[in-house]
């Protein structure tokens, strides 16, 4: 069994910690800790506390507290956003850790939350953009070349940090690049949107997984592909307890133009977590899901990610699916340049 394999045995079936060695402890914890799964992980370990290890009871609760203190400061900068943007006249949609942790979803339970991502109407960036400005955050994006970029091609603004605390905030107006291939209803998007506290909103629930299997299978490079396929199982395993779920998953899938990311996002949780779905949905293994199980079981029991090339090939994937090849070509040839720039000593 690979280090990865046992981080994702761990998650789905908790009692697999109770076999575990001191070697296989070690690589849980490194592995986890590196997929920044740590903390999810001693969230699903709490039955079995007693029979875990000293050691691992120390680093479990260790993650625990850290992830307690990610949630408050998660907590507060939602509630500065809310004040912030209580009157720019639009809705305010939550998105992903944010959006877990604020309407109570069982994705949020041990989960790492960093940046706080929001969902407005396009029409209304100015109006929120001039909201933030004015309650202490900042672009967090100097060169010229980048705010043109986000601005003219991106699906957010430039990301916003505050000037104080530090919190980053992503205003984002739909959840898939201008450039990219699939082009996702972002009216629809803002229109399926559930009421939560605050005056704030979140994703309904099939738009929600949607958002998170375009985000691991199509946006990225499965870079953080065991969480995001982590929430994915979680979201799914959720959902589906309402019925008519997955009917109306399919008809958003649809309006979206999303099968594909959301077949190789459910089927990779199935892989990993055994996620129960339907295999009308999940459709059946490729080369790209191989590359992705690759890099997904790629680290090393010290954590270091050791599929290369699948990592390369997928990368390389990741770019050429957001944007048109002489566009890419021009934006690499830039960061490139840039990279070189930054190494010349001063």
């Amino acid at each position: 069994m690979t280090p990865a394999a046992i981080l994702h045995r761990a998650l789905a079936e908790p009692e697999s910690m109770r076999g575990l060695s001191a070697d296989d402890w070690n690589a849980l914890i490194r592995v986890g800790r590196a997929e920044r799964l740590l903390g999810t992980v001693a969230e699903r370990a709490v039955p079995l506390w007693d029979a875990l290890p000293a050691g691992a009871q120390t680093c479990l609760t260790e993650e625990r507290d850290i992830t307690r203190g990610d949630h408050l400061a998660a907590r507060w900068e939602i509630d500065r956003a809310a004040l912030a943007l209580r009157n720019v006249g639009c809705p305010v949609i939550l998105m992903k850790g944010s959006a877990y942790l604020h309407a109570g979803l069982p994705a949020a339970q041990g989960r790492r939350i960093g940046d706080l991502d929001i969902l407005v109407p396009r029409a209304a960036l100015p109006a929120v953009e001039a909201a933030l400005l004015a309650h202490g955050w900042l672009q967090a994006k100097e060169n010229a070349y980048d705010d043109h970029y986000y601005r003219t091609w991106m699906h957010e603004l430039p990301p916003m940090v505050h000037k104080e605390r530090g919190g980053v905030i992503d205003v984002h107006h739909t959840i898939l690049p201008l450039t990219a291939r699939l082009k996702p209803d972002a009216d629809a998007l803002i229109e399926s949107r559930v009421a939560v506290a605050d005056g704030l909103f979140v994703l309904g629930p099939a738009e929600m997984l949607l958002h998170s299997a375009a985000h691991v299978a199509y946006d990225g490079e499965f870079e953080g592909g065991t969480r995001n396929l982590w929430d994915i199982h979680c979201l799914a395993s959720d959902f589906a307890q309402t019925p008519g779920f997955w009917d109306r998953l399919t008809e958003a899938t649809d309006r979206h133009q999303l099968r594909v990311p959301l077949s190789r996002a459910l089927r990779l949780a199935r892989r990993l977590y055994g996620t129960d779905v339907p295999e009308t949905l999940a459709g059946r293994m490729d080369l790209v899901d191989r590359l992705a199980l690759r890099k997904l079981h790629g680290r090393d029991r010290f954590g270091h990610q050791g599929a290369k090339l699948s990592d390369r090939l997928l990368y390389m994937r990741g770019h050429w699916l957001r944007m048109p090849p002489l566009m890419l070509t021009e934006h690499l040839a830039r960061k490139a340049f840039r990279r070189k720039e930054r190494a010349q000593p001063v």
